[in-house]
């Protein structure tokens, strides 16, 4: 029987899904994944996942903006598989225009589900991993927390806020066996990224020194290595953008 559990939010599609599939790869994981809506993606996904040998899988659907129901999905992961030992805090979207036009219910939502998602989901896992004595919190930034983004600065605002939780609660947690850390992918080529024209895909890529877009398994790939590996890495904002910044 797997041993581990970890907790996967946005995990439907992209980043998240490609984050499930690395997990089950590498065998010895009881795998909750969660998205808020998508109900036939996420249930076909765990059904996959539990193909791979030494996985077991739990799909819930849970809206990461709602209180309610992020404390139902712990409880969920609670009776099926105990505590989780690691979070990844993938849920997110995103609002493409002048900020100037920008209604503030889409404001609103964008910073519910990027910045509240993160904070309800870690609020939950603490206690449990606290009890454990050990637990790795990994949170999906952006290169644009950091570098900011014309057309997207409520999204580049929401990332900033993950980088500065990232970084204030690896102090908070420090010496509790938890390690806190966050991943900024650049340009990924997923579903978020669809809005963007033949044309303007192709100044993009050149505009990155690796010539292409990153894809949703290399971020799985370097999203494991942090949350799993190197227990002294914590408190980090970790980019992935092949040399874009």
């Amino acid at each position: 029987m797997p041993s581990k559990c970890v907790i996967i939010t946005g995990a439907s599609r992209g980043i998240g899904r490609a984050c499930a599939l690395h997990f089950a790869r590498l065998g010895g994981w009881r795998i909750v994944i969660t998205a808020a809506a998508s109900r036939e993606a996420l249930e076909a996904l765990a059904a996959e996942l539990r193909t791979f040998p030494d996985t077991d899988s739990l799909a819930v659907i849970a809206d990461a903006a709602d209180e309610a129901s992020i404390r139902a999905l712990y409880a969920e992961t609670d009776r099926a598989f105990g505590a989780p030992d690691v979070l990844i805090s993938n849920a997110g979207c995103d609002w493409v225009g002048l900020l100037q036009d920008m209604p503030l219910i889409a404001w609103e939502r964008l910073m519910a589900v990027n910045v509240t998602g993160a904070f309800l989901c870690i609020r939950e896992a603490i206690p449990r991993m606290l009890k454990k004595g050990s637990g790795s919190i990994l949170l999906m930034s952006s290169v644009y927390g950091q570098t900011g983004a014309a057309c997207e600065a409520a999204y580049a605002a929401s990332k900033g806020a993950i980088n500065a939780l990232t970084r204030s609660l690896s102090q908070e947690l420090s010496g509790s066996g938890i390690k806190v850390n966050a991943l900024a992918p650049g340009a990924v080529d997923t579903a978020m990224n669809s809005y963007l024209s033949a044309e303007d895909k192709l100044a993009l890529m050149e505009s990155i020194p690796a010539g292409r877009l990153c894809t949703p398994e290399e971020v799985a790939a370097l999203a494991y290595d942090i949350a799993c590996c190197h227990p002294y890495l914590t408190g980090q904002i970790l980019t992935l953008d092949g040399g874009w910044t």
